[in-house]
């Protein structure tokens, strides 16, 4: 009955529960895994990434959901149910997806090792050879890493790490017949390598450490007995949120230091555990972590699939793996090899990325780190890449003398740290560096060049929806702007005296930014749409963007929907909004592209009666983006560069190789072509030009 009456209130609402679409989206990532067609190492590399998925939805998501049940706060999700009702829901969901997950491993993949040329094998399937290979290993690297740490009546409870393979051992000293059971707990190390790898003439044996540990378990026992040992992984509530202070002499640095430890101590939210573990273990863990049955998830095999990242990088391997398509040149910039520095004073340049480098943007930065005309560099950074070029550009260009200015949000999730340590390394060069600003997140995407060029200075911009980062600008689509236009460049040099110090602009001329006025300039755009559909003009919007939550927002687009305005919105992860419902949406499809690149641009395109706005840029319609995020977009002024944006969002809009169409009650289908349709599959369209030229299409 209670079953029931959930179910009737999820379908009621109009508005889709976030944490129940993401798992929706990590279906769409785990059929990726589950295609046949595509490249079997690519298939693995999908169900890796589940599992990373999954590890952090339950740190950020369910670790907020206990934020409210842990303190006694009421939540009410988009969904419509209160705190209880959801965790029940949420990890019942989960359970099915981990299942589903499992039942791909074990049924779909792992029947294929051996004929793509390896397999994970336990101790007894290994020759006595290779057992004393496992064995010298464990002696000579393993064992001395290893810590025992017990639990009983004069020892504490330990802290047991995040996300790292432990075994839970029961043991009973064999001379006192009195003496009750006792748990000692040993975390494998996580800098040990998750395979020890062992080479046949026709395979490579991959055999995980923790079936070696568990082989020479007694090692760390001696002269007790081993009633039981059990391997399992928690994970901790990794969801803080940095409280807002007009204290303007704290240390905000060392607040986000000090944040970073409680990561270690939080309350765990998932325990995964293998098949038939000890009762008396469990037992003890459930009561320690006040965790329940729901909380705990039994993995019949290979305990995170994140290792199968050491597979897929094995050298061995790396030719059988698709290789990258090479790069084009970006429309706007047809000619390899210009001067950047004299090719923009004329032109734009609109760059896509994966399907044209990042190299135009990293050679700008560092021939102005050497160029001696240019007076100064100002740029946000939100994640770098190993040996980022990027900061390495910036050293330079300190060292040689020119004012150099970066804002590092050390709040960028989970890279808080290499953030602190690199920009310490800027500061030390003699850098102005900003830690970001306490209250937000700054999450814009920026960077400008102050050149001096004769009698005047000309300021060089970038700006776009892509992170400063080498390594994901090869699988991640976004767009990106390159220009000298004077309306840029104000309103640029505008924004970042606003994050850089204590400004306020009247107006910008062409961008659109949070926590400010974002949401309501786009809910103004929708309205202007809605109006025209009303008189009779035409209308239509089409947005692409990575997530969207905003309520607001969501109720704007309701409205134009019923006002006649066609809106398609192509949304990759989450989407709280309900699309084709009768007399509410009727006129709103929604579709999601997942495939070979990671969907990471947002375009947002307003018909405008046949005058197109057209936008790009950092942020996602979500309450985030808008109320605790520095966000920007930018208005495309230029004909060409506006309608090269309108082709992006026309191919994939046809695509239907990659898409996925969500239905009203929040269930997705994977789109295919019809028999008198031709295969459209834009993450390998856009590598060729002809499908990227300028031309005049019709969106809606």
């Amino acid at each position: 009955m209670l079953v029931n009456k959930v179910s009737d209130q999820i379908k009621k609402s109009k508005l889709i529960s976030r944490d129940l679409s993401w798992l929706r989206f990590n279906y769409r990532v785990l059929d990726q895994a589950r295609d046949t067609a595509k490249n079997f190492f690519d298939r693995i590399k999908f169900l890796a990434i589940t599992s990373s998925n999954l590890d952090e939805f339950f740190m950020i998501r369910v670790g907020s959901l206990y934020n409210y049940i842990d303190y006694g706060k009421e939540r009410l999700d988009y969904s419509g149910l209160r705190e209880l009702p959801f965790r029940k829901k949420l990890l019942d969901y989960a359970h099915r997806f981990v299942n589903d997950q499992y039942l791909t491993f074990n049924s779909e993949l792992k029947p294929l090792f051996e004929q793509h040329g390896f397999d994970v094998l336990k101790i007894e399937e290994l020759s006595e050879a290779e057992q004393k290979k496992a064995d010298t290993y464990f002696k000579n690297t393993v064992f001395p890493l290893l810590t025992p740490m017990v639990y009983d009546t004069y020892h504490g409870f330990p802290l047991l790490m995040n996300q790292l393979l432990t075994f839970g051992v029961v043991t009973r000293t064999t001379e006192d017949a009195k003496a009750q059971d006792r748990v000692t707990f040993v975390q494998i190390p996580q800098n040990l390598a998750r395979f020890f790898e062992i080479n046949r003439k026709d395979k490579i044996v991959f055999v995980p450490i923790e079936e070696i540990v568990r082989w020479k378990i007694k090692k760390l026992f001696r002269n007790v007995e081993i009633v039981s040992a059990n391997l399992f992984r928690i994970t901790r509530n990794g969801d803080f949120t940095l409280e807002e202070s007009d204290d303007i002499d704290a240390d905000f640095v060392q607040e986000i230091k000090a944040k970073l430890r409680t990561r270690k101590k939080g309350r765990v939210v998932r325990l995964e555990v293998e098949r038939n573990p000890s009762h008396y273990l469990m037992k003890i863990l459930k009561e320690r972590w006040v965790i329940d049955n729901a909380n705990v998830f039994t993995i019949s095999t290979l305990m995170d699939l994140r290792a199968l990242w050491q597979i897929l990088n094995h050298r061995q391997f790396r030719d059988k793996r698709p290789k990258p398509h090479p790069s084009v040149l970006p429309i706007s910039m047809p000619m390899d090899g210009v001067d950047l520095f004299e090719y923009l004073k004329d032109h734009d340049v609109l760059l896509h990325h994966p399907y044209n480098s990042m190299e135009p943007v990293v050679n700008l930065l560092e021939r102005a780190a050497e160029d001696p005309s240019v007076l100064g560099i100002k740029q946000t950074i939100y994640r770098l890449a190993d040996q980022s070029r990027v900061t390495a550009a910036l050293l330079k260009a300190a060292e040689n003398g020119k004012h150099v200015s970066v804002l590092f949000e050390v709040k960028a999730r989970f890279d808080e740290e290499r953030n602190l340590r690199e920009g310490d390394r800027l500061e030390k060069a003699g850098c102005f560096v900003i830690y970001g600003i306490s209250k937000y997140k700054t999450h814009t995407k920026m960077l400008m060049i102050i050149r001096k060029e004769g009698e005047k200075v000309t300021r060089y911009v970038h700006i776009g929806s892509g992170n400063y980062n080498e390594q994901t600008a090869r699988m991640y689509t976004d767009i990106s702007l390159l220009t000298t236009n004077e309306l840029y460049a104000h309103d640029v040099s505008e924004f970042f005296n606003v994050i850089t110090g204590h400004s306020r602009p009247d107006e910008y001329k062409i961008l659109l930014t949070s926590p400010n006025s974002m949401r309501t300039q786009l809910i103004e755009l929708i309205r202007w749409e809605a109006r025209n559909a009303k008189k009779g003009l035409k209308s239509g919007i089409v947005i692409k963007i990575n997530s969207l939550e905003d309520r607001e927002t969501i109720e704007e687009l309701y409205k134009a929907s019923k006002a006649g305005v066609t809106i398609k919105l192509i949304v990759r992860g989450i989407c709280c909004l309900r699309p084709g419902r009768e007399d509410l949406s009727d006129n709103i499809s929604v579709k999601s592209i997942v495939g070979e690149h990671l969907e990471h641009a947002r375009i947002y395109y307003f018909h405008n009666n046949g005058d197109p706005k057209v936008y790009g840029g950092s942020a996602d319609i979500m309450v985030r983006s808008f109320d605790r995020r520095i966000e920007a977009l930018f208005l495309m002024v230029n004909e060409d560069i506006k309608q090269e944006a309108i082709n992006i969002l026309y191919y994939n809009l046809l695509d239907n190789q990659n898409s996925y169409i969500m239905r009203e009650d929040g269930t997705y289908y994977k789109k295919k072509p019809t028999a008198n349709e031709d295969i459209v599959d834009v993450h390998r369209l856009f590598f060729s030009k002809n499908c990227r030229e300028p031309q005049e299409v019709e969106l809606v």
